[in-house]
């Protein structure tokens, strides 16, 4: 069993000495037996900004201690054999470009970077979208993809990551209050069920909480295991939620002795998903 945490917090936007405190403080109170952290989208910096200047005041390269300094926190989890954190924040990339990403990091450093394709809304006058499929790594505790928020909603894009092998998606997010149904789940989580049941692949969302520039947000920080089901929710407020999720059963994607979720797709017809 791998034990994977999510975190919601409440970054302020443009502050980046007190964004990197409360991901402190919240990573220091990540338990030592804890293999996988998700972070939210742009935990470094905030989210709501004025235009893409006060963007690029708040980027920062993959190299910054800011996003490095998650190497901490790595090498004691998983009981101090080494775990993983995922997080995201607003990159200044080597070619001068600011991105919305989201680094995956162990022990030793940076592992790989991942910048988010589908920009949302107000995010594309303020990054520019990424031009590589989702990243899956290899570690210790699984293969694990990333993906970013609105990245969620294309599921050709969840697909892409569990064909590349993904048993655990970890998807920092910041998903923006939406009105809905009394006892009825955030749509962005009942996305992540349906796409996790129908990859067989385990989904990790990492939402943030607090109102940044009369902006509300769903606070839907979840896990939910391969079978589509959420495992843990953290409700309202900052917190973390923490399930064990066993990722070896996302390798299996049989439903039956004779039906199988990638055995039975049939891509030969799929070429107008390919379409602008």
């Amino acid at each position: 069993m791998t034990r994977v945490a999510a975190v919601q917090l409440a970054p302020v936007v443009g502050d980046l000495a007190a964004n990197a405190a409360t991901v402190g403080a919240a990573l220091a109170a990540v338990p030592d037996d804890v293999d996988v952290v998700v972070l939210p989208e742009l935990a470094t910096s905030g989210y709501v900004f004025r235009d893409a200047a006060e963007a690029r005041s708040c980027a920062v390269p993959a190299t910054d201690a800011t996003v490095t300094g998650w190497a901490t926190t790595a090498s004691r989890l998983a009981g101090g054999a080494g775990g993983v954190v995922v997080g995201g924040f607003a990159e200044l990339g080597e070619d001068d470009v600011v991105y919305n990403s989201a680094a995956v990091v162990d022990a030793s450093g940076v592992l790989g970077v991942y910048r988010k394709v589908h920009l949302w809304d107000g995010e594309k006058a303020c990054f520019t979208a990424g031009d590589q499929p989702p990243l899956v790594v290899d570690t210790p505790h699984g293969r694990i993809g990333v993906a970013i928020c609105f990245d969620m909603e294309f599921p050709e894009w969840t697909r892409l990551a569990a064909l590349d092998g993904a048993e655990l998606l970890a998807v920092p997010t910041n998903w923006p209050w939406v009105d809905r149904p009394e006892g009825e789940r955030a749509p962005e989580v009942q996305i992540a069920m349906a796409a996790a049941r129908v990859n067989r692949m385990a989904i990790a969302c990492a939402d943030r909480c607090g109102t940044e520039r009369g902006v509300d947000w769903n606070e839907g920080t979840s896990i939910v295991d391969a079978d589509g089901w959420v495992r843990a929710a953290t409700g309202p407020g900052a917190g973390m939620v923490v399930a064990d999720l066993d990722l070896a059963a996302a390798r299996d994607k049989t439903l039956s002795p004779v039906a199988d979720l990638f055995g039975d797709r049939r891509p030969d017809l799929y070429g107008p998903l390919g379409r602008p």
